[in-house]
């Protein structure tokens, strides 16, 4: 049965909420202030640009991360381009861009330890940072934590079903 709850976000100290989901013995968290892409990518906004990462949910679903590269600093992406790619135990991933913008900086620990995006996804697993074209564009295309939670509740229900 799933548990939706929020509580304290760890990562960004206490003044931050995450709502968290627990469906069969998996407990996934959504960050309140981030936006998501229906692909599972979050964004948090920070002035003209977005920083980007794999959500929990998606580095749940999709294994153990053994690599993760993202575009070159400077490459243009319009959003559903592809951003980033991501090699799990199960799956290799193409991330699309959730925004249009041009690449500014790339998550240089990654290259030595990409398992930083299953064990710390909002926070040092970060993949990206674009400088975004249209903020206020972006974000109402974007889903809030709630519906992207909505989201993942249908799918890992009918996972545990199968």
């Amino acid at each position: 049965m799933p548990v939706n709850r929020p509580l304290s976000h760890p990562e960004n100290g206490a003044d931050k909420k995450t709502m968290e989901l627990t469906v069969d013995k998996f407990t996934f968290r959504f960050p309140i202030d981030l936006f998501y892409s229906d692909a599972g990518v979050w964004v948090r906004f920070e002035g003209s640009r977005a920083r980007i990462g794999l959500s929990d949910f998606t580095q749940q679903r999709n294994g153990d991360v053994a690599f993760a590269e993202s575009k070159e600093p400077g490459t243009q992406v319009k959003r559903g381009d592809e951003a980033a790619v991501v090699e799990t135990i199960k799956v290799n991933l193409s991330l699309p861009s959730p925004v249009d913008g041009r690449v500014v900086e790339t998550n240089g620990e990654l290259l030595n330890s990409p398992e930083l995006v299953n064990q710390d996804p909002y926070g040092r697993g970060w993949l990206a940072v674009l400088e975004v074209e249209d903020a206020g564009a972006a974000r109402s295309a974007l889903l809030t934590a709630a519906e992207f939670m909505a989201r993942a509740k249908a799918q890992a229900e009918a996972e545990v079903l199968r």
